[in-house]
């Protein structure tokens, strides 16, 4: 009789061990951590300011894409009156730093000392979910904070590109370069091209970041 009842407790013991739930598992799906961007103020004044500068653009909708990479506050710019290839979402601060930039002097610049208007200015683009080059660190790309700027072309033909150009022969273009990398180190928080390194030799990277950096 005692052993009858040893094996049922065993057996009921068992069955139990059986039953019992599975360790709980961390959910790999919890969002990453909202990234920081302008406020909902700071973004509505720009719109004002493109508006009253007279730039045509397109807000765009808030979004996250991974950990540390998403636009806020973005737009796409349509007509700032000088045409630029190759824009895409950029926070609304550095649209309107670059709408400013591009026309009042970039513009006149080619005019002035390469004796041509401004025909376009050629974009590598805006918003790229990556690191600085050789760090565990976002680029200011990752939030749509930065614009490369490759190339300008004139009216009368000439192409001039940051890579072929930066160091020219030709003094003029030398000091069209060199002109519209100071206007730019005024406007921008950090503005990066050939003098930095040689991840920058054939484009100026220009953030809005108020870091005061100019290389």
């Amino acid at each position: 009789m005692l052993r009858t009842f040893i094996m049922l407790a065993l057996a009921a013991s068992l069955a139990a061990c059986g039953r019992s739930e599975p360790p709980a598992r961390s959910d790999r799906r919890t969002p990453a951590p909202r990234i920081e961007g302008p406020s909902s103020r700071e973004t509505a004044q720009c719109h004002r300011d493109l508006r009253e500068i007279g730039v045509a653009y397109e807000p765009l909708p808030d979004r996250q894409f991974g950990p540390g990479c998403g636009v806020i506050g973005t737009v796409k710019l349509l007509d700032i009156g000088v045409p630029t290839t190759n824009l895409g979402a950029v926070r609304c601060g550095a649209a309107r730093t670059y709408a400013r930039w591009a026309r009042n002097a970039v513009a006149p610049a080619a005019y002035q000392i390469l004796g041509s208007e401004l025909a376009k200015i050629e974009s590598m683009g805006t918003y790229n979910c990556r690191n600085v080059a050789g760090t565990a660190r976002r680029s200011g790309h990752s939030v749509a904070n930065a614009i490369d700027i490759g190339g300008f072309v004139l009216k009368d033909g000439r192409r001039i590109t940051v890579l072929n150009d930066w160091n020219s022969p030709d003094p003029a273009v030398r000091q069209f370069m060199r002109t519209i990398t100071a206007s730019a180190c005024r406007r921008f928080g950090t503005v990066l091209g050939p003098n930095y390194n040689s991840a920058h030799r054939n484009h100026f990277h220009l953030e809005d970041d108020k870091a005061n950096f100019c290389r």
